[in-house]
């Protein structure tokens, strides 16, 4: 599929916020079990006056939100008011450094009170656009440093807070109360993922970065509790549960994501790497970013790190494979004596992210598929790793499943090679943003996935992915650009697939409706329904169905 109407370009347009819900109009007929909200997070300002984002993480939060009553649908949205966005709103200005993009010094101050400013260290970006996930009874908007945003899932306004975390000597005392949760307050990390796992008893695992012993890097597996009989704050109870070494003392690797069944947590660790001296001292003085303190290890390959959950003890057992990019994990699950580990990688070492700016995906289709050409190319794979190992083994693959060509054989050295068996790929077509039955298949054996496909970086469909036989099924329309697919489980379902799949789509070319909330029957794809509305909605990335 072509796409030389540039359609795609709404999806990086400046929009506003809504004083209040807009009712959508919905054609095809809304299930009534369906009852609810679906809450998105996404960039939605592209530019603070005449000072442009240069990346497509960079954008100020816009938290969005579809309604579901009775078969009637509203849309509203607000912007998150994080620090970021407040500032930048008050001094009409980009004050804080986004992932791309640095915030030049404030022009009125003069160079003493600037060298100050220096030495106070980086104000690190709390813009909140990458996810919203729950805690206890609270809701979080979150991106992936060490600050996440409290809001209401109902009015979607930002929640302020009083601290009442222990001090960290590392953070500015920011005046109380304000909208940023700092996680480093209540557990040692410098950051964590957009992409907790939340257990169905409301337990939530994460995975960040963290000084490990003798100065070294390593990263830390914290869990929060669910809520208490004492209806204390969750927050006040988090823990480290398990470190994970890094391959590199002084450069901890880029991650997105990670895996976790019952029993055990696994942590890919790919070769793209944060420079950490350079992100520490480069920024105050050359005008660096995020971006900027990413690199290459072109030798590591990928290492993949297994602990087991209940003891938090690190097994030792030294996985390799080929490089490749990780940002989203599909699934993991166990079976006899195997961990299985499905994900969508990107192949090579290059990280994927360099090709993510908005002047690149602005640009005409034929420009965008020039870049896509030259990006490392996407597939998702299954890897199965072996938790017994013989050294009466060595040389041979260890994999013993019937129902996967995917290898892993221990070498003279100890370690263990693996080799993927390919579930999905297609050239320059991804299959992202994968969604699966989480709450009933999380962690467990499972047949189906939904992504999102990209058409080299342009998402144009829909699609259901049978694991076990390749079996795919696709939803797509012309000029049409839809979002990661959340699954919703019927509430009486008696099969994995037994539900719809929801997804924000963007329609610029075919009509006064600009875009819909779409509704697909989750066993084949069909259309259910949509809800129409008046207004563009920006590219969302990831987000949650809060049943009602």
């Amino acid at each position: 599929v072509e796409h030389p109407a540039g359609g795609y370009k709404k999806l990086f347009e400046t929009v506003e916020e809504l004083s209040s819900p807009v009712t959508a109009h919905v054609t095809g007929r809304i299930p009534t079990w369906l009852r609810g909200s679906l809450l998105r997070c996404g960039p939605g300002l592209f530019e603070v006056g005449a000072e442009p984002f240069y990346h497509l993480f960079d954008g100020q939060a816009l938290l969005h939100k579809f309604d579901f009553k009775e078969g009637h649908v509203t849309y509203h949205r607000r912007f998150v008011r994080t620090d970021a966005y407040v500032r930048a709103m008050t001094e009409k200005r980009i004050v804080i450094t986004e992932f791309g993009t640095y915030a030049y010094p404030d022009p009125c101050k003069n160079i003493f009170s600037r060298f100050f400013s220096y030495f106070k260290g980086v104000e690190v970006t709390d813009n909140a656009l990458v996810n919203v996930y729950p805690v206890g009874e609270d809701y979080y908007a979150c991106t992936e440093t060490n600050f996440i945003t409290k809001i209401n899932p109902d009015t979607l306004e930002t929640i302020k807070q009083t601290d009442n975390a222990q001090g960290c000597p590392c953070s500015p005392q920011l005046p109380t109360p304000h909208p940023q949760v700092d996680l480093c307050k209540y557990v040692s990390v410098n950051g964590a993922t957009a992409h907790p796992h939340v257990e169905n008893d409301g337990t939530v695992y994460n995975i960040g970065n963290c000084f490990g012993k003798n100065f070294s890097l390593a990263y830390n597996i914290i869990r929060i509790p669910p809520l208490q009989a004492d209806k204390e704050d969750p927050m006040n109870k988090s823990e480290v549960v398990v470190q994970f070494p890094c391959s590199d003392r002084f450069k901890p690797s880029y991650v997105h994501s990670f895996g976790l069944t019952p029993n055990y947590i696994v942590f890919v660790e790919t070769p793209v790497k944060i420079n950490l001296l350079k992100f520490l001292s480069s920024w105050s003085l050359w005008g660096a970013n995020y971006m900027d303190c990413f690199e290459s290890n072109e030798t590591m390959g990928v290492w993949l790190h297994v602990a087991e959950k209940k003891k938090g003890r690190l097994l030792n057992i030294k996985y390799r494979t080929s490089a490749f990019n990780l940002f989203h994990h599909i699934n993991t699950f166990e079976d006899n004596g195997f961990l299985i580990v499905d994900l969508c990688t990107w192949k090579g070492f290059e990280f994927v992210y360099n090709y993510l700016y908005l002047a690149n995906l602005r640009a005409n289709w034929d420009e965008v598929k020039k870049q896509a050409e030259k990006a490392p190319q996407p597939e998702a794979r299954r890897y199965v790793l072996p938790l017994r190992i013989d050294k009466a083994d060595t040389g041979k693959n260890l994999v013993t499943l019937p129902y996967t060509t995917a290898t892993a054989t221990l070498r003279s050295d100890e370690t263990i090679w693996l080799e993927p068996e390919v579930i999905f790929s297609g050239p320059r077509h991804a299959f992202e943003f994968p969604q699966i039955n989480y709450k009933k298949y999380g962690g467990k054996p499972y047949t189906y996935t939904y992504g999102l496909g990209l058409n080299h970086f342009v998402p144009d469909r829909l699609c259901k992915l049978n694991v076990k036989t390749k079996e795919t099924w696709v939803w797509q329309e012309p000029d049409s650009y839809p979002s990661e697919p959340i699954f919703v489980s019927h509430p009486d379902a008696l099969e994995e697939d037994d539900g719809v799949v929801l997804s924000i789509v963007i329609s610029p070319g075919s009509g006064p409706k600009p875009a819909y909330l779409l509704i697909l029957n989750a066993k084949d794809m069909s259309e259910v329904a949509r809800a129409e509305v008046e207004v563009n909605i920006p590219v969302t990335f990831h987000g949650l169905f809060k049943r009602a």
